[in-house]
């Protein structure tokens, strides 16, 4: 082919030669591509379903109600002085984001195989679209939490906004970037060892017990506490109760461990998915 004839082409596809060639560039460009993504995840998720997007509502709901009468009513777990529905609600829809955002990344190569093999488009696309759609039901989730705690507040509970209310962008972001980062990871290993595929779910279940999600930080022994904070999750959630509820044991030094934990796993997985992505057609 001539250079002429070449420099008629939109679009020139060549093989990556550097480890860190991440050709985020190539995300960007193929933005309308990932609300495509969004929009059909949506769509399919309640496809043929009785009661459709009512399970977002439907699903924190019973959650709650099933950790306030085991956990709090029965094992009496310390609440920090919060109503137990609210307190539990408020762990069960930021936990609820995570664990979509790992469980979802972590099936990228396994599920979408039959469509990597006959399209291109910067692989990333997909883990993306799934984090941001994911972000849709938080949304959702997070409405209802408002509505139940402004019902709580109204009815004299003791409960109250702070000034870390305003870090919620960032929770958020610290959240999807856990997720992403760990489940591209977990897709990039699976195309390999598929055992993994069957652990993740059981991982995410124990992993909610090691998170506050059913108690405080505070109820935890002093010389125990410190197994806690290591989980990068923890300070999110303490940092989410303590704005909308006024109760949390937060600092800027762990909300600065979570990002910095976020920041290196995410580009480990970006890099592991970069590489895995060239020839992971030929084992999946």
């Amino acid at each position: 082919m001539s250079t002429t004839q070449q420099q008629e082409w939109d679009l020139v596809i060549t093989p990556r030669k550097k480890w860190y060639d991440l050709q985020l560039g190539d995300v960007w460009r193929y933005r309308d591509l990932i609300v495509l993504f969004v929009r059909r995840d949506f769509v399919s998720r309640f496809k043929q379903t009785i009661l459709g997007p009512l399970w977002l509502i439907i699903q924190p709901i019973l959650n709650s109600l099933v950790f306030t009468v085991v956990f709090g009513n029965i094992a009496r777990l310390s609440t920090d002085g919060l109503p137990p529905m609210l307190f539990y609600m408020s762990g069960t829809v930021l936990w609820s984001y995570f664990s979509n955002c790992l469980t979802g990344t972590s099936q990228t190569f396994i599920q979408n195989a039959h469509l990597f093999g006959k399209v291109y488009f910067p692989r990333l696309v997909m883990p993306i679209s799934i984090v941001i759609s994911a972000m849709i039901n938080l949304a959702i989730q997070f409405a209802l939490f408002m509505g139940f705690r402004t019902y709580f507040a109204a009815s004299g509970a003791a409960i109250s906004f702070t000034s870390w209310a305003w870090t919620l962008p960032l929770l958020i972001l610290l959240m999807a970037g856990l997720g992403l980062g760990l489940g591209i990871i977990v897709s990039s290993l699976t195309t390999k060892y598929r055992d993994l595929n069957y652990l993740v779910g059981f991982g995410v279940s124990l992993w909610m017990y090691a998170t506050p999600v059913i108690y405080p930080v505070s109820s935890i022994p002093e010389n125990w506490r410190w197994v806690a904070l290591v989980n990068p999750i923890t300070p999110i959630v303490e940092t989410f109760r303590a704005g909308f509820l006024g109760q949390g044991t937060v600092s800027w030094a762990r909300l600065g461990y979570s990002a910095a934990f976020m920041l290196v796993v995410l580009f480990i997985g970006a890099v592991i998915f970069n590489r895995v992505e060239k020839t992971f057609i030929d084992t999946v």
